[in-house]
Formats: structure tokens, C-alpha cells, sequence
């Protein structure tokens, strides 16, 4: 089973990782990071690389298509090849899948119209306006079509897809492995629940 991450400047480094350390131990995968080129691709700080071991161009089909978020995600809406590409790699999965604003990049290839699916909540308005309906829920199952809130949610998505394609024992024993077990010190991991001086201070840009 080949699973293809596309790398792009700009990507969320925990979309790339959090689903590769799950989807690695599936058995009988293939994880391969591709980008416009081969070599380091810097992640949206700019502090951490990847590298990408095959260019776009030259991978014609996968199982599993992974597309990470992150801030580059919404300058590369607007590219037009990178669709074609997602529109390509599409026709021939049979998971096509997305972490956090990796959605908009679906949607832009025209993937989610029609359907429901979400997305880091800043981006709601942006991913609706591709034709997607907007939920709130961790992760969205439609069809072949699976989408993932924000970062940390990729490793949810993640394990539920290796329930469907393996087995819950499977997924489980994966789960152990990486000893994901969130026991988070605070109640403020979604927009509903986090209390108003959080919010105020993520949107004054200070973290």
C-alpha cells in the first residue's frame, strides 16, 4: 500500500509527522514524501525540514493520498498544477485524505463539493466557499474522502483510517505503540471551548 505526502513550503510540521508515525506501521505501506523537487522542504516557521525523497512529477499513482495543512496551504489554493496533481493522484486512490487546511487544498482541486468536511477552524469560511459544507467534527469520513481538523487531529484520522483498512486490533496495537493516550492539561483544544483571554491572545498574533 503506497501512502504519498506532497510537501509544500509552508506545511504544519505535526500534519506530516502525527499520521506518518501511525500510517508507517500499517502493514505492507509504503510512506513516500514527495515535493516539487527532491531535497529539504521548510516547514511554515521555517525551522524544521523534510525531505522530500521523489518529486511530484514522477509519482503516477498512490493508495493513500495525505495532504498536510499549514500557512503555505492557503497561498497554494491559487496553484493550479498543484490541483491538477491532487486531481490526478485522486482518480487513482482509494483514500484521498487531508490534515487541518490540507482540506483547501482539496477543495481548490474541486474534491469537496458537495460534501462535508473540516478543517482547522480558522479556514471555515475559505473551505466553504470551495462547495464543502463545514462540520465540526474531529474527523469526516464521505466516501473515499476523509478530512481532519486541526494538527493534532491528523493521528485520529489517521488511526480510524487503519481501523478501516486493517482492523480496530490493528489500529489499537498501533495506538499502543505510540502510547497515545491525550490526558491534556487543559479543557482548550477547540474554538467552543477555549476560554475568551486564550483566544483574544492567539488572535493578538503574541504566539
Amino acid at each position: 500500500m503506497r501512502i504519498v505526502i506532497p510537501l509544500y513550503e509552508g506545511f504544519t510540521a505535526l500534519d506530516v509527522v502525527g499520521p506518518y508515525e501511525v500510517l508507517r506501521m500499517l502493514p505492507g505501506a509504503e510512506v513516500v514524501l514527495a515535493a516539487s523537487a527532491e531535497g529539504p522542504v521548510r516547514d511554515g516557521v521555517g525551522a524544521l525540514a523534510l525531505t522530500a525523497d521523489a518529486t511530484l512529477d514522477a509519482i503516477e499513482s498512490c493508495d493513500i493520498l495525505l495532504v498536510p495543512g499549514g500557512p503555505g496551504s492557503r497561498r497554494l489554493v491559487s496553484d493550479e498544477g498543484f490541483a491538477a496533481w491532487i486531481r490526478r493522484m485522486d482518480a487513482g486512490t482509494t483514500w484521498t485524505t487531508s490534515v487541518c487546511t490540507g482540506s483547501l487544498l482539496l477543495g481548490a482541486a474541486g474534491l469537496l463539493r458537495g460534501l462535508q468536511a473540516t478543517s482547522h477552524w480558522s479556514a471555515t469560511d475559505l473551505l466553504e466557499s470551495f462547495g464543502a459544507t463545514y462540520t465540526a467534527e474531529r474527523v469526516v469520513f464521505q466516501g473515499k474522502v476523509v478530512t481532519a481538523a486541526g494538527v493534532s487531529s491528523g493521528i485520529d484520522m489517521a488511526l480510524a483510517l487503519v481501523a478501516r483498512i486493517a482492523d480496530r486490533t490493528t489500529a489499537e496495537a498501533i495506538q499502543l505503540a505510540i502510547e497515545y493516550d491525550p490526558q491534556p492539561p487543559f479543557d482548550s483544544g477547540s474554538l467552543a471551548k477555549a476560554p475568551e483571554a486564550a483566544r483574544e491572545l492567539l488572535m493578538s498574533g503574541r504566539v
